[in-house]
């Protein structure tokens, strides 16, 4: 049995070792019982799952209800925490007037606060004002219910600490320690919807963090539960990278291209102003009812995205008379028929880390301002643009050392311009070509994986391509 130490947390504190004995054995006891049972399903089953569902209900609950502020003080104290009338099954009441199918709860929001029984800091619900397990009553109610179960986590922590360009090897171990509790505790869980990772607001990086690691360790404990990565708008919408399913924030405007979708995906908006409760909601009109429907969840469904509405229960724990009505709209207007779009293969997500990132580019002739370096700057909205006259470019990233890699990614502006080309990696001197041939999608994404090898640079060769070639990104990945 593996025993954890927590001594080195930020604001932790000691527990009885009998109290942890038991939950670890409750644990692995759960943990077995669901690898039992666990149809091991193959990626592309869980994500017809996933679109099947078509509708389901978020929540936001936990600090902020308090403050009149989505994002709460980190130190806020747990007597504030107490909703005196807290209803999961009311919550849930809500959702099936409006025909979803799941409830997603964020569970751990960016200042710190659990809304779980854990055992790796004392800033939880258990421990606050109101002393319930406020994941364990919601999972509860809608597994009586049959209803499927989502949690919204985030990596960004407020109140542990765990921060951008400080992060330390005992945070990731917190990190795994909470995913644990969460996805063993708790039973089946079918998606995790991560926040506060290689976003422009949190900054927290994949190599500080690594997704491969999180990923990876997720998928130990629960085969069949999605992994998301709430940060779709960097990412172009051809391909999967870090999380099983495309993910839109819409608040944050990220918006899914209604008339087309590649992917399987994820958008999700408020019923209300905000994410989280604010004082005035009860008194204020929810966005439309009509709007919800027919702008949002019909045109997102026909496109193979799943939309989650999020409606904030108040400080007394309860979901608002005005938005229960507007939920019941929403359920008068639009109703799951059944129907199916089907989910095309997407192939495993990309999940290590770009090795490319940051190094050095160079290649043949192209115009000043978007010059080779553009290639490995992280940023899909920038390119390196192939001066016209070039008949055959190229374009080559050196990685400062040999490494190992098994795939490389090529990011275009657009789709079909590059059709005809190599790539090839550079082993002790030597050019070895890993692809040669016509692009295997018209798509401006073209992922190339291979039996892994150990280079110090990758070299990308075209033969055939439109005059006015862009590649955006060459990402060089070392997947496990």
């Amino acid at each position: 049995m593996e025993y954890y130490y927590f001594c080195g947390y930020h604001n932790s504190i000691h527990y009885r070792m009998t109290k942890i004995a038991i939950k670890l054995l409750f644990s692995l006891a759960l943990m077995l019982g669901c690898a039992a049972t666990s149809a091991a399903k193959t990626l592309h089953e869980l994500q017809q799952d996933f679109v099947d569902l078509k509708f389901g209900l978020f929540v936001h609950f936990g600090m902020g209800t308090y403050l009149d502020n989505d994002w709460a003080d980190p130190e806020a104290p747990l007597s504030l925490f107490n909703p005196v009338k807290l209803d999961c099954n009311q919550w849930i009441e809500g959702a099936k007037s409006a025909n979803m199918s799941f409830v997603c709860m964020s569970v751990k929001h960016h200042n710190g606060f659990c809304l779980w029984d854990t055992q790796t800091t004392d800033y939880n619900s258990v421990n606050s004002a109101a002393n319930r397990d406020v994941v364990k009553e919601l999972t509860s109610a809608l597994q009586k219910n049959g209803m499927k179960v989502m949690f919204h986590f985030s990596i960004l922590d407020l109140h542990e600490k765990i921060l951008p360009n400080k992060i330390e090897p005992y945070h990731v171990d917190f990190l795994k320690n909470q995913l644990r509790e969460l996805l063993t505790n708790y039973g089946p869980v079918t998606a995790l919807m991560i926040d506060g990772w290689d976003a422009p607001w949190s900054r927290i990086s994949y190599e500080e963090i690594s997704f491969d690691e999180i990923y990876k360790f997720c998928k130990s404990l629960q085969p069949d539960c999605l992994v998301m990565d709430l940060n779709g708008a960097k990412y172009p919408a051809e391909a999967l990278f870090y999380s099983d399913i495309k993910t839109y924030e819409q608040g944050a405007g990220q918006k899914i291209d209604k008339g087309r979708s590649f992917l399987p995906s994820m958008a999700c908006y408020q019923l209300q102003d905000t994410w989280f409760w604010k004082s005035y909601f009860p008194t204020k009109a929810t966005r439309s009812p009509e709007a919800m429907v027919n702008d949002n969840l019909v045109p997102m469904n026909k496109v193979g995205c799943t939309f989650i509405l999020n409606a904030a229960p108040n400080s007394d724990g309860l979901l608002d008379d005005n938005a229960l009505a507007s939920l019941k709209q929403i359920g008068k207007l639009w109703k799951n028929d059944g129907s199916r779009v089907q989910v095309a293969e997407t192939g495993a997500p990309i999940t290590a880390s770009n090795i490319a990132k940051g190094c050095h580019a160079t290649g043949s002739w192209s115009d000043d301002m978007n010059i080779h370096d553009l290639v490995t700057d992280d940023n899909f909205k920038t390119a390196w643009y192939s001066n016209p006259s070039v008949k055959n470019p190229w374009i080559s990233v050196e990685l400062g050392k040999t490494q190992p890699m098994n795939a490389v990614v090529i990011t275009g502006v657009k789709d079909g311009q590059l059709r005809r080309y190599s790539v090839e990696c550079r082993v002790n001197g030597e050019w070895h070509k890993v692809f040669e041939g016509d692009a295997p999608t018209d798509r401006r994404v073209k992922i190339h994986r291979f039996d892994r090898t150990y280079a110090d640079a990758v070299r990308v060769s075209v033969d055939e391509a439109d005059p006015d070639l862009a590649i955006a990104q060459i990402g060089v990945f070392n997947e496990i």
